[in-house]
């Protein structure tokens, strides 16, 4: 079995831009046009770390797209992808119902690298031995190469260390490989046929505890398969505004803005490409964070794109009256949001099109990437679930990158620092941070309030660029306390703090204890109806980094 370890996470949430759980029928993505394309394809057997090898690769300038590992041949064929890299799963590859790989991926004619149960199954079929081990190898584990590190690993240390995660292991690689290094638990643990431009290891290079881990990537990339450095922030801005205008035409577009910087970003990099042609549409539901909602329309309002402010509180806080249920409370906001949209977009001439800021995490949260068994982890991300008679075509601009590509994008359209580093905010906004009631405008007020004393000391401390995401959530429950002569019966605060590069793994911030002592002491003295504030210390995974 491989892969049986999750690894430690690493300062690596998501939201939406409508808020809503909807795509689309024509999606503009990021992937190169016809006449340039040069793209590796990462194929998925299950892995946990499969995204982080599409991202690492996006890293050193090449666009990289994960995909089942089961999509049709004929459709990978038609791709015509650079290289393909076969990613690590949790099967034993001889096991009963495993993921095969098919012969024919490895007699296309472009370089293959297979990692961990990828180079498995690639041995297996070839001819090699893969078996199970006395023991796995779980971490940290040391690497000896073997007959110079062959062109794969030529250069680098005889010793070093590397992230291992398996217990099957190769002891034998097929007929025209040479093995390229060893481990204490696999006597084959990188092996190469340059010949035919096929390559496998048995650790993670992915990960940043294999120290080594991008230069092998780089060289298979560079060396092997013949790639430049060719796919950028500044490139996506190109691509998108392409591909947008041809997508558009003389078509009307509206977006909706959520306050976050992805429905931000998505809205710039569309105005760019079509002008006056794009109209967004603010949706105020009265779930903001404090000041928000003016920073947006004063924002936009500046750079001269179109913008409606829809004031739709008392709608949605009607609409969530009584509503308790985590999941219902997202459909409710979403399902407002579109009846807003409908509203505001039958005003407007000639709308065709709805841009989302959907995310690369996005929609493998929500299982939107077609990957087999993928688990629905987010409901409230914009993938799936537009009605069918809203009769818009989605544009995505933004559905294929990491939230770290859409910072870096974001500064390349000059939109300002405080949009630029504006931490992730879920579509249906406070709605989901008030947990275990109902949403009530005196739950919201509250909520808001502590929150904006949390932002504004973070920001005081100069941690607010260091942190991921940092929020208050309300839980409705209610606690005894003792304010002033006499006893309270008022609110806990939780106070979430993470660290991450793009949402698929998290850790909790270690904030310093004078700041939770300021933090809490503000949130308690100025905040009416709170009289204590907790710290929220768990990591994604486990936890999700909202609690609802």
């Amino acid at each position: 079995m491989t892969e049986g370890a999750a690894v430690p996470a690493t300062p690596t949430a998501a939201k939406g831009v409508t808020g809503t759980d909807a795509v689309s029928s024509e999606s503009v993505d990021v992937r190169p046009p016809e006449t340039a394309r040069e793209e590796v394809l990462v194929l998925d057997f299950g892995g946990q770390y499969s995204q982080l090898i599409a991202r690492r690769i996006r890293e050193c300038g090449v666009f990289a797209e994960l995909l089942p590992h089961t999509t049709d041949f004929e459709q990978i064929k038609e791709r015509r992808p650079a290289a393909l890299v076969l990613s690590g799963g949790p099967a034993s590859v001889y096991s009963e119902g495993a993921p095969e790989l098919r012969r024919e991926l490895l007699e296309l004619g472009v370089p293959v690298l297979g990692i961990c149960y990828g180079m498995q199954a690639m041995v297996r079929v070839l001819g090699g031995r893969v078996e199970g081990a006395e023991a796995g190898e779980f971490g940290r584990t040391p690497l000896e190469l073997s007959n110079g590190g062959g062109r794969l690993l030529g250069g680098l240390p005889a010793e070093q260390q590397c992230w291992m995660s398996h217990r099957d292991c190769v002891f034998e690689a097929p007929p025209g490989f040479a093995p390229l290094a060893s481990s204490p638990g696999s006597p084959v643990a990188a092996c190469e046929s340059p010949e035919r431009a096929l390559y496998g290891i048995q650790f993670h290079p992915e990960v940043v505890h294999t120290p080594y881990g991008t230069e092998i990537l780089t060289r298979f990339l560079r060396d092997v398969a013949g790639l430049t450095e060719t796919w950028s922030p500044a490139s996506v801005i190109t691509e998108q505004v392409e591909r947008t205008r041809a997508a558009v035409g003389d078509g009307g577009v509206i977006c909706g803005l959520s306050g976050g910087v992805d429905s931000a970003v998505a809205a710039a990099l569309v105005h760019r490409a079509v002008g006056d042609q794009l109209t967004c549409i603010l949706v105020d539901h009265g779930l903001l964070r404090k000041n928000e909602a003016e920073q947006v329309v004063e924002t936009f309002r500046d750079r001269r794109i179109k913008l409606i402010h829809v004031h739709a509180a008392d709608r949605f806080l009607d609409r969530l009256a009584g509503v308790t249920e985590p999941e219902a409370k997202r459909k409710i906001i979403g399902e407002e949001f579109i009846r807003v949209f409908e509203d505001e977009a039958e005003k407007l001439p000639d709308v065709r099109f709805l841009v989302q800021g959907t995310l690369y995490s996005d929609v493998i949260e929500s299982g939107g990437d077609g990957r087999a068994g993928a688990a629905v982890i987010k409901s409230h991300h914009n993938v799936g679930g537009l009605p069918e008679d809203l009769g818009l075509d989605l544009i995505e601009p933004l559905r294929m990158l990491f939230k770290d590509v859409v910072r870096a994008v974001v500064t390349e359209l000059g939109l300002p620092d405080r949009i630029v580093w504006r931490q992730p905010f879920p579509g249906p906004g406070l709605g989901i941070r008030i947990v275990g009631g109902e949403v009530t405008k005196e739950r919201l007020d509250i909520l808001r309030e502590a929150d904006a004393i949390l932002q504004e000391e973070v920001r005081a401390a100069g941690l607010y660029r260091e942190l991921w995401q940092s929020f208050c959530v309300l839980p409705v429950v209610r606690s005894v306390g003792v304010q002033g002569d006499g006893r309270s019966y008022a609110y806990p605060i939780v106070v979430r703090a993470v660290t991450s590069d793009d949402a698929m793994t998290a850790d909790w911030a270690r904030l310093p204890y004078d700041l939770l002592e300021r933090v809490s002491n503000r949130i308690i003295n100025e905040v009416r109806g709170v009289n204590r504030v907790a710290l929220d210390v768990s990591s994604k995974p486990p936890a999700t980094i909202e609690w609802e």
